[in-house]
Parts: structure tokens; sequence; C-alpha cells
């Protein structure tokens, strides 16, 4: 039998019963990873399991029609590449948190706010405006990450605290990055495409912060109105300092994030390029502690604490969903932009980007390059990026708290909460609205 598309290699499976049967893998994969609570398997073994089972399948098809194998060659490569960029990054960013535990920066951070005073709610206020402003700059991810472990430092068992702070964290850091091009993935995509300028994204600053803290003043309900259980001597506690070398660490990270940003807008590398850079200036540093101060610090111990976990689940959702795009099934999104209202789609886009991914949705919206005006280019910005918070594994910042805190923010405790997010999420598209279509900001 012949094959539509098999002599080119460009063959549109979304039609046909074997890219059903790809679907079939990435629903019941997607399935076990939702119910990691339930089942107690890791949610990395499902999605790494599907994202290469569903390309060794593709390259068996592909062989045995006949087709042509160079665009599927071209797709492994530059799917490759594109896991390359954000598994470093990810790798990089760990890294230099392990760092900064070791060298008691959060430890200190913890007693700093301890021994201040603060209750419960002031410390999820405090960590959700940390995550708000620093996203922006540093990115979602790296964002979540640094402020899940200060969580964890300050208390590392009470669930009542724990599970509404980092789900505050997550929307914060996601909500923080839709208004700066460094601050999300999906914004750099659309201002790489030339959608908007620099100042056009800030436009979005009002929507995002009002649907953040709209989501934070419902959460913080459920949080415990009395102060943390301080085990130990308060006065001992409030001599907790930073050892030697964890300022300079931290200063490195901060120049780390720097030569990420300017690499990538002045020389056009891609950003983990320059934070592998910053991980070897953090290298050489900590060589130097070792041999100038003997003090027993390596790298290779820090990178040894990463949540490898949460690595590999990248990659294999990413495969998983670039399996997906491969076979035409990403396609049919960017046909709704014709068939509905944009409004609605890019709506529509935030509720996806949750489910999926929303680097492989924006690079769909992208590439269909539908006719739409400025406003609606901010507001698929926007829902894009604030949209993953919905679910727990919807955005990078989400999987990144998952793999921090294992068994305490999971799938299941946030989806008892997420309506606090949808609330939020209607909250920024009724302000992008007023400013976008009532005043006329663009």
């Amino acid at each position: 039998m012949t094959i539509p598309g098999a002599e080119t290699g460009v063959i549109n499976l979304a039609n046909h019963p074997f890219g059903w049967f790809l679907l079939a893998i990435f629903i019941v994969g997607y399935y076990f990873i939702a119910a990691e609570e339930k089942y107690h398997i890791d949610k990395a073994k499902p999605a790494l399991f599907i994202g290469t089972l569903m390309f060794v399948l593709i390259g068996i098809y592909y062989v045995s029609v006949g087709a042509d194998m160079t665009p599927f060659e071209h797709e492994v490569d530059h799917m490759i590449l594109e896991i390359a960029e954000i598994f470093f990054f990810l790798f990089v960013a760990m890294t230099y948190i392990e760092a900064l535990i070791e060298r008691g920066v959060f430890n200190a951070l913890r007693a700093k706010l301890i021994t201040k005073g603060y209750s419960y709610r002031e410390l999820f206020w405090i960590t959700g405006a940390l995550a708000f402003f620093i996203s922006p700059v540093a990115d979602n991810l790296t964002t979540a990450l640094i402020l899940s472990t200060v969580l964890l430092t300050i208390d590392n068992k009470t669930k009542d605290f724990l599970v509404p702070s980092a789900i505050n964290v997550v929307v914060a850091a996601n909500a923080g990055g839709a208004w700066s091009p460094f601050g999300d993935i999906t914004t750099l995509m659309v201002w790489a495409a030339e959608k908007g300028s620099f100042i056009d994204f800030l436009y979005l600053f009002p929507a995002a912060f009002i649907g953040w803290l709209i989501t934070a003043a419902l959460l913080v309900r459920y949080v415990p109105d009395f102060d943390p259980n301080n085990d130990g001597d308060p006065e001992a506690a409030s001599k907790i300092e930073i050892l030697k070398g964890g300022r300079v660490i931290i200063a490195f990270g901060a120049l780390t994030i720097a030569l990420a940003v300017i690499g990538k807008q002045v020389i056009q590398l891609p950003p983990m390029w320059g934070m592998l850079f910053g991980l070897a200036i953090l290298q050489l540093y900590m060589f130097f502690l070792k041999k100038k101060h003997k003090i027993d610090v390596s790298i290779y111990d820090a990178m040894s604490k990463i949540e490898n976990n949460t690595l590999l689940f990248f990659f294999g959702i990413l495969a998983a969903v670039g399996a997906l795009h491969f076979t035409g099934f990403l396609a049919y999104a960017a046909q709704l932009f014709e068939m509905f209202d944009p409004t609605i789609v890019n709506i529509g886009v935030g509720f996806l980007s949750a489910i999926v991914d929303n680097v492989p949705v924006m690079s769909a919206v992208l590439k269909a390059n539908p006719d739409i005006n400025l406003a609606q280019w901010m507001l698929v910005t926007m829902t894009a990026g604030i949209g993953g918070s919905l679910i727990s594994f919807g955005s990078a910042a989400g999987v990144g708290v998952m793999g921090k805190m294992h068994g305490i923010y999971t799938f299941s405790s946030h989806l008892k909460l997420a309506w606090t997010v949808l609330v939020g999420y209607i909250a920024s598209l009724a302000v992008w609205y007023f400013q976008f279509i009532y005043l006329g900001w663009y």
C-alpha cells in the first residue's frame, strides 16, 4: 500500500491508525504521570518511556513503508538540540542551588526569616512576592527552584503551609515570567519572532500581577495563621551565617544568569551556553576554595544531589510532545485561528499549555503565523505563560517544584486548589481586555 507523502518523508499520521496508536501511547503515559501519587511511580519513568518509545516506533514505521528518512532525521536532530538547551540550562541552575545549599545560604535565609517572627502567612506572601519579581530576570524555573528550596528550609513537614505556598510560588513565577522576554521560554520565542517590542511585554504587568494577587489572596486562607514551630535555641538560630564562599557563589549565580541573557541578546548564543560558562566559573571557584582555604567542597558533590528525575521528565515529555508534533497532531491547533475568534483560541491556548506543554503549543502558533494584531499576540503570550499554572506539571516551574518537593507538592495536591489558579487566570484575562480592548493600549 502506498502511503501519501512516503516518497518525500512528509507523512501526516494524524489521520492514520498508526498515528492514533501513538496518540493512545501518549494518553496512557500521561495518565500514569498524572497518577504518580496513586501508583507510586515517579513521573520521569512513564514520561521517558513514552518519549523514547514513540520516536522508535515512528522510525520503524518510516523504514517499513520505505519513506525518505531525511525529514525524520532532521526532526530528531532539531528536537535533541531543543531538549539539550533546556536540559543543560536546568542542570546548571540545579547545580548552583545545591552549591548554595551546601554553603548554608538557605539555612541562613531561613534563620533570618524565622527570627524576625514572621508567621506562616507572612512567609507565604514574602516568598510569593519574591517569586513574582525575581522571575522576570532570572526566569520562572530557576526562581521556582530557589524559592521552593527556601520553603523546605523553613519547614519541611507542615503540608498545610508547604502546599499552598508551593502553588503560590509556581503561579507567581509563571505570572512574573509572562511580562518579560527573559522570564519564560514562550515570551522569548514571541519576542524573537518580532511579534512585539520589549516595551509591549511590559504592558502585561498589570494583568499578570493582579491575576497572581487574587490567586494568592484565595490560597492564603488555607495557610495556618500562626508562627512556625521552631525547634532548638532561637538565639542560636539567629547566629546562623552563610559559610565561606556562599556570598561569592550568589554573585556568580547572578553573573551566570546575566551571561545567559546577554549571550542570547548580543552574540546569539543559546542561553544554555552562558549557563555552562557560569558553571565553569563555579567549578574554578570551588577548586580555589579547596586549595586556598582548605574547604572540602566539590562541584561533583553538588551535581550528585540534583533532582535527576526532573531532568529526565523534561526529556521524556518534550520528546513525546515532539513526536505528536512530527506526526501532525499539533497542526490542528494552528488551524483553529481560522475557524474561531482569536480571543477564544488564545484563551484556550492557556488551558492547552497546562495539559501538554506551553513551548510546543507556542511553537505551533508561531509556525502558523496567524494574522492577528499586537493585542492578540500579547494575549497568547500571557495565556501560554500563566496557563501552565493550572496543572502542577503544566509549566517548567511546576515540574521543578514537584521534583524539589517530592511527595509534598504533587499533581493531586495542586489539583485540589487549582480553582484558585483558575480564578486568577480569569482575572488576568479581564485586565487584559480592559487594557488592550477597552482602553486600546496598543
